[in-house]
């Protein structure tokens, strides 16, 4: 299957993420910022990132620009999965780079539908 980075501060949004990722058989890899997932996807090949929007040291825009200016990850999916709910964060999202915005908590059969035509 596919392998799908979570990055995310949050350790249970990672595990919640992670379980439904595996469930999928998907391989998963974690990373709690920006910073450590730039270092993780430049050694190690990512078919999906999934990236929250708040976290420290590099957020989820900062990371989504950075990685969208590497030839290896140019066109792989991002997903943007916050708590930010307002038009503005979606714009920013699509402005730096993702190809899709969802809010949490995203609903499992939502994930499953949105990987089905990722992966076609």
């Amino acid at each position: 299957m596919k392998k799908v980075m979570i990055i995310d501060d949050s350790k249970t949004v990672r595990n919640y993420h992670g379980t439904l990722l595996k469930g999928l058989g998907h391989t998963i890899i974690e990373a709690e910022n920006g910073m450590e997932a730039m270092e993780r996807a430049l050694q190690d090949k990512v078919d999906l990132f999934l990236v929250d929007i708040n976290m420290p040291i590099m957020d989820g825009y900062s990371f989504v620009k950075e990685i969208r200016a590497k030839p290896e990850h140019a066109t792989t999916p991002i997903i943007m999965i916050s708590t930010q709910s307002h038009e503005e964060d979606m714009v920013e999202a699509y402005r730096v780079g993702a190809n899709l915005y969802e809010i949490k908590p995203i609903k499992p059969e939502d994930l499953q539908t949105i990987l089905k035509i990722l992966f076609v």
